[in-house]
């Protein structure tokens, strides 16, 4: 019986999840409230509060669901003991590229923190929590990096923290490119040659050398 109750408990929160990121993508974070998305996912908004503090807590989760599949990717490029840490960001950033045409989670997620995201005063410190990741998104990036160069897949004297700022606008700017006009040029077929682009560029670009 604690078994199904745990198991109800989880589909209840993956409901009100899902409900959430439907909403939050047809009518933007700032203008859904709880009731709206306890009346999608079919549950009152006690259930709601039962899983989540308030709306940041649920919208904070609901970008966990996006990056939790390619978490193992994105560690293994990070590990000391990883051989081949480079080829592991390229399969990273190619998925992230893919996902963004192909993955239809994906896609709802990115067009709702590039367009239906306001930082409006009923979503606390939302702002706050979202530079937060960022800035962590940018350490391990960096750290990445600093393990492809430890393992000679990069120069010694690559500036990692400037690269790492290259590579992050980067895949953010094709990403939104794509977004806002995605009946041109397939991302997803040019998600390779765009990646090693950006590899290329960090291996020979006498810019990105510490002077």
């Amino acid at each position: 019986m604690a078994r199904r109750t745990k198991e109800a408990a989880a589909e209840t929160r993956q409901c009100i999840l899902d409900a959430a990121e439907h909403l939050f993508h047809e009518q933007g974070v700032s203008r859904t409230a709880l009731a709206d998305i306890a009346s999608r996912a079919g549950v009152t908004r006690g259930a709601i509060y039962w899983h989540f503090q308030n709306k940041v807590e649920l919208f904070q989760a609901m970008l966990e669901r996006l990056r939790l599949p390619l978490e193992e990717l994105a560690r293994a490029s990070e590990r000391a003991d990883e051989p081949d840490p480079l080829g592991r960001t390229r399969e990273l950033l190619i998925r992230l590229l893919r996902n963004v045409e192909l993955d239809a989670q994906s896609r709802r997620i990115e067009e709702i923190l590039r367009h239906k995201c306001e930082y409006t005063d009923d979503l606390g410190d939302l702002r706050q929590k979202m530079q937060a990741l960022h800035l962590q998104c940018d350490e391990r990036i960096e750290k990445a990096l600093r393990n492809a160069v430890d393992k000679g897949q990069l120069p010694a004297d690559l500036d990692c923290r400037r690269a790492t700022l290259c590579l992050h606008g980067y895949i953010h700017g094709l990403q939104g490119n794509w977004l806002l006009a995605p009946g041109g040029d397939s991302l997803a077929r040019q998600a390779e040659a765009f990646v090693d682009a950006l590899l290329d560029m960090l291996r020979c670009s006498q810019a990105l050398r510490r002077r």
